[in-house]
């Protein structure tokens, strides 16, 4: 594997988790987040959404997919932003911002492997 599809074989590892913490304890991560707490299923089918797309990140990472690969820098950039416009719209607590980081920080070590 290259160093760039190790950032996103990684990244991919981490949708795992927060995809099934969703799909199996939604309220955990609604609460550290400051969202109101569900028993609605949506919040159960995003979490399968995740897993999902972290499966395509783990298995694009796995093979050195390098066109996926470079595509999810610009995805993960805007994820981040998005968090970041959420909270300052006072729709979401600071801690979605965490989240965003992860994204933030994962899209800049993909992008430096890519430039190497």
């Amino acid at each position: 594997m290259t160093a760039a599809a190790k950032s996103v074989y990684y990244f991919g590892l981490y949708l795992y988790v927060v995809g099934a913490t969703l799909a199996f304890i939604p309220n955990l991560l609604l609460g550290m987040l400051g969202i109101p707490q569900t028993n609605e299923v949506w919040i159960r089918i995003l979490g399968v959404i995740v897993g999902l797309l972290g499966f395509y990140y783990h298995r694009s990472g796995a093979t050195n997919n390098s066109s996926f690969i470079r595509l999810t820098v610009p995805a993960r950039v805007v994820a981040f932003l998005s968090f970041v416009v959420f909270v300052v719209l006072k729709m979401a607590s600071p801690v979605l911002i965490g989240f965003g980081v992860i994204d933030l920080v994962a899209a800049i070590w993909t992008f430096q492997a890519l430039k190497k």
